[in-house]
């Protein structure tokens, strides 16, 4: 019979109604007592390292995590994260980053509903969690909700509401959930080689810049006093306008020469950047060798770069990390 770990970090799925509205307060062994059947296939022991709404939850808290799984990672099989779905799919990313190469599952999962309502996806969600968890193929960061089994890196929010709130991006589900039983799309494990590793850090010095019409390009000067990245979220394949009294090209130029980290994304969900459709991205990407997100999702893009920005600094090696497929997340380069 497989051991299983729960981490309980609070989130929807362990909150209760207050006064001032939701927030997280049943304990993490009570959350189990909601959940039956999983007796039959694991055994399943309980720790809380925090308990948090995830709007709270930051690189500290991914660290924190990864230490409390490397910590008891020869004691169990796998390894279920009950988490807030605000920022649920960047801590799967940042997950995916620092523990790697994993052989054993760690799944990350929530709730629109906290668990202990008549009518609730919780229970529904945590029982999935426990099976797919004590599956012999499960491996890897994986977020199970809703019936699907997603990549830790291809996960995005897509519904504030409905049950079925998250979305593979860019790359089909790894498995579905139907009835207790799970149908997997995508079996790999095998292909598994090199040993697990575990990282200790990541640079949260990372700024995201959403293009707008009419943003004139002298925020990077600001930017780039207090943070050692940045992504820019341009529109659809990528590129950057010419206009203002600070054009982006000439900031674009002193900055990566100055040795600054940009990243180009896309504010467009499905299918990814390509900068070298328009001039507007291609003269950008040419003249500066940008280093683009292509079809990461931007949790992934975020996350990775915080992880990559741990580990080196110059450019070059920064952009060979980046562009290292890692849990599904990068196809398209």
């Amino acid at each position: 019979m497989k051991k299983i770990l729960l981490i309980a970090t609070g989130g929807t799925i362990a909150s209760g109604y207050t006064e001032e509205g939701l927030s997280p307060q049943i304990p993490a062994r009570q959350l189990l007592s909601f959940v039956s059947g999983y007796e039959a296939f694991c055994m399943v022991d309980v720790v809380q390292p925090f308990s948090l709404d995830s709007t709270d939850v930051y690189s500290a808290h991914w660290m924190a995590l990864t230490e409390t799984i490397r910590d008891h990672y020869a004691d169990y099989d796998g390894f279920v994260i009950c988490h807030g779905t605000d920022t649920m799919a960047y801590t799967a990313a940042a997950l995916s980053y620092m523990i790697q190469n994993s052989r054993k599952p760690i799944v990350v999962t929530g709730a629109q509903k906290p668990i202990d309502l008549p009518v609730t996806d919780a229970r529904t969600n945590l029982a999935d969690s426990l099976r797919f968890a004590a599956h012999d193929k499960a491996h890897g960061v994986n977020i199970v909700f809703g019936g699907m089994v997603i990549a830790g890196t291809r996960a995005k929010k897509e519904r504030t509401k409905s049950y079925n709130a998250f979305s593979s991006i860019n790359y089909p589900a790894i498995a579905a959930i139907i009835d207790g039983k799970i149908v997997f799309y995508i079996d790999d494990k095998e292909k598994i080689k090199e040993e697990t590793v575990f990282y200790s850090a990541m640079n949260d010095k990372i700024f995201l810049l959403k293009l707008m019409p009419g943003m004139d390009a002298s925020i990077l000067s600001y930017v780039f006093e207090h943070y050692d990245g940045v992504i820019i979220e341009s529109y659809g394949g990528g590129g950057l306008p010419g206009y203002g009294a600070t054009p982006f090209y000439s900031e674009i130029k002193r900055w990566t020469e100055a040795g600054k980290v940009i990243v180009m994304a896309t504010q467009v969900t499905h299918e990814g950047s390509d900068l070298g459709i328009y001039r507007v991205g291609k003269v950008m990407k040419e003249d500066f060798r940008l280093t683009e997100a292509h079809d990461m999702t931007l949790e992934a893009t975020v996350t990775k770069t915080m992880w990559a920005l741990a580990q080196v600094k110059e450019p070059e090696r920064f952009r060979q990390l980046l562009y290292r497929t890692i849990n599904h997340d990068i196809l398209t380069i």
